[in-house]
């Protein structure tokens, strides 16, 4: 009996190196599968996205408020006359279905709309500087994931988990909590109708961004990276061109130019256009909705410059508008019935 004593406390110490081992074992296989080449890569890519996405806010921001230049037609006119100069001569020399000419003939009408977009989607969300600020543009364009997330449930049919609607939830909340508080803040120095106008273009802007993407992932993966960027430029410069000629001649024409705001200006095109050119390559091994997800750090990266560059108050609401990043969706294609993971 003596000796059976101290074997009865002791009983459950055995098992703890089986716990322990258990979780190391758990711990390396999730090591495995985030810190592979592929996720590494993507990841990397995407914030090189998003540092661009930030390049685009703070230029935008700084000829707003410091320089009082309102021109976002411009701004986005340069980039699509970059994209021309680069992809759509690239689609003139090329032979075949890929040709320039062939590709005009059977879809341009599709790429009218997709030019029309795009274009607005950059006018509007560029102009939303000129009536708010730059934390509150950066966060309330969140609000393009969940229409991006509808969109490719019936277009590209995408599913997702339960977690993913909640998230959604929280995201359209956490959206309409920031109104909320732009709107109470710009009565305190009067400018609360300014603000909420601001807040509309941004929402409005993410949704056609939305439509854009969704476009872009289904063309650069049936067809080409070169037809999207080709197609874009083309009816982009075309569009803006005489959309820039109808509403924004007098702004132009009033711009005290000096090296800054051209500067400016050349910063905020070349950003563009890496933004542009790198993001259907991401897409092209994730989707639309991961790339999304990826480059919501864009929005950490332009409030840290947001309160040492123009002195903007932190919001508690910063962090939930950033729930998204822990999600991990999945894609089904259509006639089948097992789920592949997006890879992230």
């Amino acid at each position: 009996m003596e000796a059976a004593s101290p074997a009865g406390p002791a009983a459950p110490q055995p098992r703890a190196p089986g716990a322990a081992g258990g979780l190391g074992s758990l711990l390396r296989g999730l090591k495995g599968q985030l810190c592979t080449w592929s996720i590494l890569k993507t990841v990397a890519l995407g914030q090189m996205l998003s540092l661009c996405i930030c390049g685009t806010a703070i230029t935008s921001q700084y000829l707003a408020e410091r320089y009082r230049v309102n021109t976002p037609m411009l701004q986005s006119f340069i980039n699509y006359c970059l994209l021309l100069l680069f992809y759509t001569v690239m689609l003139a020399f090329r032979s075949g279905s890929d040709n320039l000419l062939h590709i005009l003939k059977r879809k341009w009408w599709k790429y009218v709309l997709l030019g029309l977009a795009d274009v607005e989607a950059n006018y509007l969300i560029v102009r939303a500087y000129q009536y708010t600020t730059l934390t509150s543009v950066q966060l309330l364009d969140c609000f393009g994931i969940p229409v991006l997330m509808a969109l490719s449930w019936f277009v590209l049919y995408a599913r997702y988990r339960v977690i993913h609607l909640i998230a959604v939830a929280v995201c359209l909340l956490g959206v309409g909590t920031m109104v909320g508080a732009d709107i109470l803040a710009g009565r305190e120095d009067n400018s609360g109708s300014d603000v909420l106008i601001g807040d509309i273009l941004v929402l409005l802007g993410a949704s056609l961004y939305a439509v854009s993407n969704v476009c872009e992932e289904y063309i650069v993966k049936k067809l080409s990276r070169q037809e999207f960027l080709g197609m874009v430029g083309l009816f982009g410069t075309i569009i803006s061109g005489i959309q820039l000629s109808i509403v924004e001649c007098k702004d132009i024409a009033s711009i005290q130019w000096d090296w800054k705001i051209a500067l400016l200006f050349v910063a905020f095109a070349l950003c563009m256009f890496c933004l542009y050119s790198f993001m259907p390559l991401v897409i092209q091994v994730t989707s639309a909705t991961s790339v999304n997800l990826g480059i919501l750090t864009a929005d950490l990266y332009s409030l840290f410059f947001g309160l040492f560059l123009f002195g903007y108050k932190a919001s508690a609401l910063c962090g939930g508008l950033w729930l998204f990043h822990s999600l991990k969706s999945s894609k089904v294609s259509r006639g089948r019935s097992n789920r592949e993971p997006l890879k992230n």
